[in-house]
């Protein structure tokens, strides 16, 4: 790395260069936004994130998308990708980027391309190919892995095809009442010196940054805001986006109103940062059932009784509802807001793939009042992280804080593979549950080299990080990279973690936290000192961008694409309907009058929803008939008042029917309406086949003359 003293002065002379010498010159950058849906499979595939294998699919209540924007300054391009998903994993983003060469060349590589995940725990699993992410479902699903890159290919498109002039802002709010540590104990165990600078034991703080058009149209918005999209706690069963997912339809709805839900031209995400201890369940953790107190190590007294954190609503969908709308509502005072900074200056991207095990930093001890070498370890999960969290605890007897180890768990352990030595003596206070750095049956099981990359938007730096920062680590990274930009310019620069980017690894924790092995730090996979390794990591990369210096690309990760992937899903057979009937009859009809507020549900006979995802399209719209007697839709399955609901009912004739609910909006209109149910069902002798069903038509009234009232509503 250049001295300090050389950063400085060719930074301050190239900002000279760009700012002052050429006043203007790259205050306007091409800007394109697009966005695409990636929804998977909604039925019948276990959801991602609480790695409970009953927590199956049987439905959808919110679609998941892809949100793309890119930034070209006439000299580099940089694509940030928002996806309504868990993770994202490196055959993912391989995949996309070869969907995108074919296309477009060299215009879309590894360098440029940053994907994150919002975290949702709600959309199907299946598509990690690392074993320990994908075993809780099964094994590989094509379905939702294809569903993902598709999206967010053509998400990607669609943004490089809508490229415009345009200027870039930046803002910055708070949002008070969304958000809790969950992990207290931990952050607590930080220097009581460094936790006084900061007001709140997580970040309330919102940064967003607008993108603009030269004509002043507004294209697209990104607001990154640390917290878990847990509100759908994993008794659900319905694919959802979640709270930040549901944030993002509120911003576009209310920028494009008369469009339905995916289907406008404005871009709004709301992206993941670090969101490591960060619970949207503000009511804290209760026990489950007696509603009493949990214990200093998050368990019960009662049998098989859970400590449970929920959130501020009466129900998991209220909770979504009321944090989305914390989140929504200080975006939309920002967007509106003229106190927002222009971005200005050159836009410069760096990427650099990291073996973490074969790191090395320097970490000044402050028991020994030393700087000592540390060094990452070979991956491993501790007892801990099979506790599981108050947002969704796991099985068996374990707790949060073990660091001392269980014979007979060390046992069946030592069966899939035995730590060495070294491991143990590496990982320190966390007791080793499972040596995933040494598994590679049926392949490997964690990642051991991870993507790192920055992206300079003029004094605005997105740090994209492979993995779930906690709130302290998160700020330590910031400053680590504002030291580095400090020294190079005087200009006031922002720092945003843009989490769980590329490659997914877990966990990170400081080192301080990890002492206590709270689930966080027994799931910061490569030892106490990964924080450590990754702040000089991204200080060069920051370093290396600022000097627009080419940086080695690193190792390259396995291609787990290539493996024999193992599957244990088992596939859509065949369909029939119910007796005397056929696919996409109503079979329970909506009342025949409505009056805001009101749920109204239909009941169809249906196919396997597996068949066909409906990419882009719906299992169900609300229609309005219009004067012309054309009906309209008003509303999709990405809507927020409509639920879409599958159950089977007979398994060996395979028959199933479908749900569908839609809670009448308070803004509806007067009029006629209806349920419409779109579908494809498998025939028994080979080949998939389209069907649909509309309910009776049925009044929607949102006055109530006195004379019709006891006609109407008695």
């Amino acid at each position: 790395m250049e001295t300090l003293g050389r950063l400085r002065i060719l930074a301050l002379l190239s900002i000279w260069l760009t700012q002052v010498a050429l006043p203007g010159a790259i205050a306007s950058y091409s800007i394109g936004v697009g966005r695409a849906d990636t929804t998977g499979p909604t039925a019948e595939i276990v959801f991602m994130g609480y790695a409970k294998i009953d927590q199956k699919g049987s439905g959808l209540h919110l679609r998941t998308f892809s949100r793309a924007f890119i930034i070209d300054d006439g000299e580099e391009r940089f694509v940030f990708v928002s996806v309504d998903s868990a993770m994202i994993g490196n055959g993912v983003r391989q995949s996309v980027l070869q969907n995108l060469q074919k296309q477009f060349g060299n215009l879309y590589t590894e360098k440029n391309v940053m994907i994150s995940a919002t975290h949702s725990h709600s959309t199907p699993g299946g598509y990690m190919l690392h074993t320990l992410f994908d075993i809780t479902t099964f094994g590989f699903v094509k379905e939702t892995f294809d569903a993902m890159v598709n999206g967010i290919t053509k998400s990607i498109e669609r943004a490089h095809a809508t490229m415009v002039p345009g200027r870039i802002f930046i803002g910055h709010g708070e949002v008070i009442g969304a958000n809790i540590n969950r992990s207290p104990s931990a952050y607590l165990n930080n220097p009581k010196g460094e936790r006084d600078r900061y007001m709140y034991p997580v970040d309330k703080d919102l940064t967003q940054l607008q993108f603009i058009a030269a004509d002043d149209k507004p294209l697209g918005v990104i607001n990154w805001f640390a917290v878990h999209p847990t509100s759908m706690n994993n008794t659900n069963h319905l694919v959802s986006s979640d709270n930040v997912g549901y944030a993002s339809i509120l911003f576009e709805k209310t920028v494009d109103s008369d469009s339905l839900v995916g289907k406008g031209p404005f871009v709004a995400a709301f992206a993941s940062s670090n969101l490591g201890d960060v619970s949207p369940n503000t009511r804290g953790p209760k026990c489950e059932f007696s509603g009493s107190t949990c214990s200093e190590q998050y368990t019960c007294p009662g049998k098989k009784e859970m400590c449970f954190a929920s959130g501020p609503g009466v129900d998991m969908f209220d909770s979504t509802s009321i944090i989305a709308n914390k989140i929504f509502k200080e975006s939309w005072r920002l967007w509106q807001d003229g106190k927002r900074r222009e971005v200005i200056g050159p836009l410069r991207v760096v990427h650099r793939y990291v073996n973490m095990v074969e790191q090395t930093a320097e970490y000044y001890n402050e028991t020994t009042q030393k700087t000592e070498t540390v060094h990452g370890c070979e991956p491993a999960m501790g007892y801990s992280f099979a506790a599981g969290t108050i947002d969704g605890p796991g099985s068996f007897s374990f707790k949060q804080g073990t660091t001392t180890a269980n014979p007979m768990w060390n046992a069946v352990r030592n069966l899939l593979a035995a730590p060495t030595s070294e491991d143990i003596k590496c990982h320190g206070a966390k007791p080793i549950l499972l040596a995933t750095g040494h598994m590679n049956l049926p392949y490997e099981w964690q990642p051991k080299i991870v993507s790192t990359q920055v992206a300079l938007i003029g004094n605005v730096v997105i740090a994209g990080v492979p993995g779930e920062f906690t709130t302290m680590s998160g700020r330590r990274l910031r400053e680590a990279i504002k030291r580095v930009m400090n020294d190079a310019s005087d200009d006031e620069t922002s720092v945003i973690i843009a989490g769980l980017c590329n490659t997914y690894s877990d966990y990170v924790t400081t080192p301080e936290e990890y002492q206590l092995q709270r689930y966080e730090g027994a799931s910061t996979i490569f030892g106490p000192h990964t924080l450590t390794i990754y702040l000089k990591q991204y200080q060069e990369l920051t370093t290396a961008a600022i000097l627009k210096k080419d940086i080695e690309p690193g190792p390259t990760p396995p291609d787990l694409r290539r493996e024999n992937l193992l599957s244990f899903v088992t596939p859509v057979l065949y369909d029939t309907p119910k007796w005397n009937k056929n696919f996409g009859d109503c079979i329970k009809q909506p009342q025949k009058y409505a009056r805001p507020g009101d749920i109204v549900t239909a009941v169809f006979v249906s196919g396997h929803p597996r068949n066909n995802l409906m990419t882009e399209s719906s299992f169900l719209t609300i229609e309005k008939l219009a004067e012309d007697e054309v009906w309209i839709p008003v509303a999709n399955d990405a809507s927020w008042e409509t639920k879409f609901e599958w159950q089977r009912t007979s398994v060996i004739l395979g028959a199933s029917q479908v749900i569908i609910t839609w809670q009448v909006p308070e803004d509806i209109k007067d009029g006629e309406y209806r349920i419409r149910h779109n579908g494809y069902y498998r025939y028994i002798l080979g080949g998939v086949f389209p069907y649909y069903g509309v309910s009776n038509h049925f009044q929607v009234i949102t006055t109530r003359p006195k004379a019709c009232r006891r006609r109407y509503y008695e």
